[in-house]
């Protein structure tokens, strides 16, 4: 199963681009029907690894969104969970752009994480 972080609670909605932060996890089956809308309720820190807690939690076999940051791209490899981003679109468009080849796969994280500024 597909994990797709989105908008909103369909394959209409548009990709959320962020995915520690996302407002639902779309989990779509191998023909790209929609099984599961889950909400997102990301809380403070932490939020990437929680989300790949969930997404490890649903037996996940891959991650389509815009970014992900360090600690939830290491979550989400340890589970041996790919990462796949897309820049836009709706989750529709991403599911076929997976299945066409043409998204990218992540090597690593897309962003160095929140980090703390002072002494």
């Amino acid at each position: 199963m597909l994990c797709i972080t989105a908008k909103g609670p369909g394959l209409e909605s548009d990709v959320d681009p962020r995915f520690g932060r996302a407002a639902y996890f779309l989990f779509v089956d191998p023909s790209g029907a929609l099984v599961e809308a889950l909400e997102n309720h990301p809380g403070g820190h932490g939020a990437g690894v929680n989300a790949a807690q969930i997404v490890a939690g649903r037996n996940a076999t891959g991650v389509i969104t815009g970014a992900v940051g360090p600690n939830a791209m290491s979550a989400l490899e340890a589970a041996g969970i790919p990462v796949h981003t897309v820049s836009g679109g709706t989750a529709r468009a991403a599911f076929e752009a997976l299945q066409a080849g043409e998204t990218d796969q992540l090597r690593g994280p897309t962003s160095r994480g929140h980090e703390r500024s002072g002494p």
